[in-house]
């Protein structure tokens, strides 16, 4: 059966009014749209009154995509607009993958009869393989999966993207190897960032993992603390090794030194309140 998505108005709205943050966007992780369809907080019939959405799309080669999209219309020439889908941003997941991206965009606008293949991250004729068509019908407008693509629209957030908020990190007089416990945000020499996770066990091992902010790609963490307390070495496994202590009055970041292929560079990581 033939699934529309209506697009009446111009606004940009989600469900329940409220804009999704671009936190929020980024939670929505290939686990959590791999278990949407089976929800009862998606929707894959004909809807009308959408002024603005998240939508997750099946392609048609099996990977998973959302969409953050809106109405719109777009100037043709000084006097003269013709509706339009615009997509703000989009990402499509590798397949058995949490955050490796296949192909991503923003800022794209589909006109009436353009199709997107969001395996390759291009607008494409109809001659080739598209997974979603934006078309005009008279006053109508709505976006429609192609071939066995499948298109969902995200009625309201998905508990699995909620946010985890962590205790409270409350450091006391005397440092604890606990307090490496968490997840960070890693800036390392300007060129490179990501999410960082620590955990260090009762003998003082380090593990964790690392997702880069280029690409999604997970690469695993290990290490050990260093003789003073507060210090920590860990490889992410690029291989990138990092040396780095922590502040000690608050335990929100971790600053030191890293080496790749005998460069050495300088990094620093700030706690994530909110996960």
């Amino acid at each position: 059966m033939s699934q529309r998505l209506w697009l009446l108005s111009m606004c940009f709205l989600l469900t329940n009014s409220q804009p999704l943050r671009a936190d929020a966007f980024d939670r929505y992780t290939n686990v959590v749209l791999s278990k949407a369809p089976s929800t009862a907080d998606v929707n894959d019939r004909i809807l009308s009154g959408i002024t603005g959405a998240l939508l997750i799309v099946h392609t048609n080669e099996g990977r998973y995509s959302k969409l953050l999209v809106q109405a719109a219309r777009q100037k043709v020439d000084g006097t003269t607009s013709v509706p339009i889908l615009l997509i703000d941003r989009y990402v499509t997941y590798r397949e058995g993958q949490d955050r490796a991206t296949q192909a991503s965009g923003q800022n794209v606008c589909l006109f009436d009869g353009f199709r997107l293949n969001l395996d390759i991250g291009q607008i494409v004729p109809a001659a080739l393989s598209g997974d979603l068509r934006f078309v005009m019908r008279g006053d109508q407008a709505f976006a429609e999966p192609l071939g066995k693509a499948k298109l969902y629209l995200v009625t309201k957030p998905l508990p699995d993207a909620a946010p985890r908020k962590p205790a409270k990190l409350i450091v006391g007089e005397m440092f604890e190897p606990r307090y490496f416990n968490g997840t960070y945000r890693l800036y390392d020499d300007g060129r490179r960032s990501g999410t960082l996770t620590l955990q260090v066990g009762q003998d003082g091992e380090v593990t964790g993992s690392y997702y880069s902010d280029k690409d999604g790609q997970k690469y695993d963490v290990e290490g050990k603390l260093g003789n003073v307390k507060h210090s920590i070495h860990f490889t992410v496994k690029f291989p990138r090794s990092r040396e780095g202590w922590m502040f000690t009055g608050n335990g929100k970041a971790i600053t030191g030194s890293s080496r790749l292929q005998e460069r050495e560079a300088g990094f620093y990581a700030l706690r994530v309140e909110e996960e």
